[in-house]
C-alpha cells in the first residue's frame, strides 16, 4: 500500500524559497499522479499544484503560478515543490497526495494516500 511522507518545510522571510519532497514508499510511484495542497488555519484545504504519471503534464494554482514548480523523480520514489518567492499568504500546512486517477486535477476530492503535511511559515 502506497504511504507518503513529506519533509522540506520550516520557516523562510519573504521572497525566499523552500523545496519540499514527497518519498513514497509500498508502491512504484509510476501509474500515479501526484499533487500537493496547502491547508492555512481557518482556511479550506486548497490546491496547489498537481503532475501526470510521466511528469509531462502538470498544473498550478492561480497564487502560486510562475512561483513554484512540481517534479517527480520515479526512480527515487519522490515528487518535490520548489517554492520560490514566498509570501506571507503562503504559510499553510502543505500535504503530498496521490490518486491512480489519469486525471490531474486540483480539487481536493478523489486522492489519497495523503501525507502527514509538513509546515511551512513564511515570515520576517
Amino acid at each position: 500500500q502506497l504511504q507518503l511522507v513529506e519533509s522540506g518545510g520550516g520557516l523562510v522571510q519573504p521572497g525566499g524559497s523552500l523545496r519540499l519532497s514527497c518519498a513514497a514508499s509500498g508502491s512504484t510511484l509510476d501509474y500515479y499522479v501526484f499533487g500537493w495542497f496547502r491547508q492555512a488555519p481557518g482556511k479550506e484545504r486548497e490546491g496547489v499544484s498537481c503532475i501526470s504519471s510521466s511528469g509531462w503534464r502538470t498544473k498550478y494554482g492561480d497564487s502560486v503560478k510562475g512561483r513554484f514548480t512540481i517534479s517527480r523523480d520515479n526512480a527515487k520514489n519522490t515528487v518535490y515543490l520548489q517554492m520560490d518567492s514566498l509570501k506571507p499568504e503562503d504559510t499553510a500546512i502543505y500535504y503530498c497526495a496521490a490518486t491512480g486517477s489519469p486525471i490531474c486535477t486540483l480539487a481536493t476530492s478523489n486522492w489519497g494516500p495523503w501525507g502527514q503535511g509538513t509546515q511551512v511559515t513564511v515570515s520576517s
